[in-house]
């Protein structure tokens, strides 16, 4: 697996990033999987290459509800940069494909050892933060077929790929609609020519009709993105 594929790690000096590598091995993440939960411990950090994960709150009896979502140009376990262990929110792997992965205990010790590590993970921190507020405030002000547009414009951008399998089941469950609501503004992004859906394979066919379509919330979600991390 190339060593520059994760962009958090590419923006890393050579020998700061050899170092970092030296604590991590490749591994495949399976969709579907549950990479930890609220309130545990994190003993894994994980650097997507071409799989992405999507961060979940949960809220009493309810099902989950995404606010946040990391590809190859972040990291989970982000969190660490702040001092703290403690898991706030569960990952779930929603695209399968290949991570680097650091035991949390090996990834402390280098820690220290990289002031870019410091700067590059405190930027993404403030990332996650400005991504997090944009989800609530999407969610409460947006309608469901704008909020499907920029999620499926988030996807195709970690999946790096215009197809890829998702049920109406996991949009509702994503989206923290029912999935009613999901099938009404998937049909109406199907019928404007934007994307093609059926039985679970998803395509992109109009990526800049789907950015038009999007709410305003993934243009501001990219945009500080650029400013921090480019």
């Amino acid at each position: 697996m190339p060593n520059n594929q994760n962009h958090l790690m590419h923006m890393l000096p050579r020998q700061e990033r050899a170092r970092l590598l030296s604590i991590c091995k490749p591994v495949e993440l399976v969709l579907g999987d549950v990479l930890c939960r609220p309130g545990e411990t994190l003993r894994h950090v994980h650097f997507p290459v071409d799989s992405f994960i999507s961060l979940v709150t949960n809220t009493d009896d309810h099902p989950g509800l995404e606010v946040g979502m990391i590809g190859r140009e972040g990291m989970l376990g982000a969190h660490l940069a702040l001092g703290v262990a403690r898991v706030p929110l569960q990952a779930l792997v929603q695209g399968a494909g290949t991570a680097w992965q650091a035991d949390v205990a090996a990834f402390r010790r280098v820690w220290p050892q990289s002031l870019s590590l410091h700067r590059v993970m405190g930027r993404y921190v403030y990332v996650l933060m400005a991504q997090l507020a944009s989800s609530a405030a999407c969610l409460r002000y947006h309608l469901i077929a704008p909020r499907l547009a920029r999620w499926l414009l988030m996807s195709q951008d970690r999946a790096h790929a215009d197809h890829f399998r998702v049920t109406q089941e996991f949009l509702a469950y994503m989206l923290g609609v029912r999935r009613v609501g999901v099938t009404a503004a998937a049909g109406a992004l199907q019928d404007a020519g934007l994307i093609s859906y059926r039985r679970g394979n998803m395509a992109i066919l109009d990526r800049s009709g789907l950015e038009a379509a999007a709410c305003s919330c993934y243009a501001a979600d990219a945009a500080v993105y650029t400013q921090q991390l480019r």
